[in-house]
């Protein structure tokens, strides 16, 4: 009876269950832990707080101090009746203190604690099992006795009275034991499968967990490259920057030496020109005749062969090169490129980095940078299908001329080029532009400008073959410039992938660049234009293209 005792004292009074995480009020009582939490947050609207014992009260939440003493006598009493004690199940007859229950006699349906078993009858009727609460499950409804039997056909337990005379009379049946022993089987077979599903998911789990890791490590990798490349970009940019400074600077100082030595040499003819004035107004107010036509001729101060003289050298000082400063802002497009090289990354766990992004970033850097250069923005410059000539397929865009074996039959007319040329429908009579050909994909081209006026048929209508037409062509991996029949040549295996054209049409001036890196002037052409002028392409091998658009400005 000491052992029921105790447990009583180790009753909460809230749940009048054994204590779980005992925990102290001021007033000396203990409690579950979730109890008197569940209690005191009822309270907690009115303001005051009160022990459910003693009904001491308090102004504020009382703090709750872990009962270390109580929590282990708990598992010491646990520890000396643990299986009775997991049961939860007590003796029937023992009516003054609850005590654990040893086991349960299904023919009297009570559960008996190891002194009453004692004194228990011990005949076959009164069959003992493990303590239970459901001794009534145990007896047949019907005929009130306890289940013995199992009917196969009716998955059902009965008694002997229903496998005699009952609603399952004639049927298969098996000891409860028996019957249990084989879905037992069942079970572990089950339980085997369900085991086997499990192992298997623990692997999918593993497979998944490795995956992200490879993932992390896959993304910190890609991070890590993305930071040195843009850390590289800044570095590009920041020599970007000083390369285009110091050749607009070059080229400042250039203009401005130039301009220095016309003011001295104007200077010193200003000079003279006083002192011949001085001179002149001097013979004016002589009132000796014969003094006055007795000294020289002066002759014609202000000869027009002098002004044509000093108009050509004011026009040979030339302007700041803004084709070639385009050129070199250009140079972002490489950078643009190493992006989708650095960034992009295509691999079994699908990582990929929109680079599109990335580079539509530099592509606004090029715009901004243009803006402040370019007073126009860019537009469209389109290849004219009515002087295409027949053997030239023109792409749907308008921008891209190739070879074709097919003739492709356009009517016959006037401004119909007869081979391998076309001409752009936009002219060009005044301001500076620059714009791009992409002549990668061929080995055999020409490039430049010409009048309207350019002959259309015969050898005499290719580009450079006459006084109307001027053009950059490369045949047998050598470049040349050409205009009128006569050859300017470059050096060979120059890298020129993509052409950059810039046109000065009040100076006269059209400059070629190579794009690829280094950016290189190839060649400037000087001349007096007295008419329009078309962009002109000619392609003998594959296609050429116009690559984006033409930005225009004003002097």
């Amino acid at each position: 009876m000491a052992s029921a005792d105790l447990r009583q004292e180790l009753n909460c009074s809230i749940c009048l269950n054994i204590y779980t995480d005992p925990v102290t009020l001021r007033c000396g009582h203990n409690f579950c832990r979730v109890c008197i939490d569940r209690v005191l947050d009822t309270q907690e609207g009115s303001g005051v707080y009160s022990c459910p014992e003693c009904r001491a009260e308090c102004q504020e939440r009382p703090a709750l101090i872990r009962s270390i003493t109580v929590c282990n006598v708990v598992g010491s009493f646990l520890s000396t009746r643990p299986d009775q004690e997991e049961t939860g199940i007590f003796c029937t007859y023992c009516i003054n203190s609850p005590v654990p229950a040893a086991k349960s006699c299904l023919h009297c349906e009570a559960s008996l604690c190891d002194n009453h078993m004692k004194e228990h009858s011990k005949s076959a009727e009164h069959v003992l099992s493990d303590p239970t609460t459901s001794l009534g499950n145990r007896k047949c409804s019907v005929h009130k006795k306890i289940l013995e039997y199992y009917c196969t056909e009716d998955s059902a337990c009965i008694c002997v009275s229903c496998s005699l005379a009952g609603e399952h009379q004639g049927h298969q049946v098996e000891m409860l034991d028996e019957a249990s022993e084989k879905k037992k089987e069942k079970l572990r077979n089950v339980l085997q499968k369900l085991t086997t599903k499990r192992e298997e998911t623990e692997k999918r789990v593993q497979s998944l967990q490795e995956r992200r890791r490879e993932d992390q490590e896959k993304a910190a990798g890609v991070t890590k490259r993305v930071t040195a490349l843009f850390r590289d970009i800044r570095r590009q940019l920041e020599d970007l920057e000083k390369r285009v400074l110091s050749e607009i600077s070059r080229q400042e100082d250039n203009v401005s030496l130039s301009v220095s030595d016309l003011i001295q040499q104007l200077e010193i003819k200003k000079d003279e020109l006083s002192r011949k004035m001085r001179h002149i107004e001097e013979l004016c107010n002589m009132c000796d005749p014969v003094t006055v036509l007795q000294e020289p001729d002066t002759g014609d101060l202000c000869d027009t062969e002098d002004r044509e003289r000093h108009d050509d050298q004011v026009r040979g000082v030339g302007d700041l090169d803004v084709g070639l400063i385009s050129g070199k802002i250009h140079t972002l497009s490489d950078i643009i490129t190493g992006i989708n090289t650095g960034i992009y990354v295509q691999s079994p766990t699908d990582i990929l980095l929109d680079v599109n992004t990335a580079g539509n970033k530099l592509s606004d850097i090029i715009t901004s940078i243009n803006t402040g250069i370019y007073v126009q923005e860019a537009t469209d410059i389109l290849l004219d299908v009515n002087t295409t000539a027949n053997n030239i397929h023109i792409s749907d865009d308008m921008k891209t001329a190739s070879v074709s074996l097919i003739n492709q039959n356009r009517p016959v007319i006037p401004e119909r080029f007869q081979w391998h040329q076309v001409i752009s429908t936009r002219t060009f009579c005044s301001g500076r532009h620059y714009w791009e050909v992409d002549v990668s994909e061929s080995g055999s081209w020409r490039v430049g400008m010409c009048y309207p006026s350019i002959e259309r048929r015969g050898g005499q209508s290719y580009i450079g073959y006459n006084k109307k037409s001027w053009g950059l062509r490369r045949y047998n991996n050598q470049y040349s410039v050409r205009h009128d029949r006569k050859d300017i040549r470059l050096p060979k295996n120059i890298p020129c992938d993509r052409l950059g054209i810039y046109l000065d049409y009040e100076a006269g001036q059209m400059s070629f660049y190579s794009l690829c890196a280094p950016i290189r002037h190839l060649h400037t052409v000087t001349a007096t234009f007295t008419e329009p002028l078309h962009a002109a392409l000619g392609v003998w091998r594959d296609c050429i293209k116009i690559s984006g658009g033409v930005r225009s400005w004003k002097k």
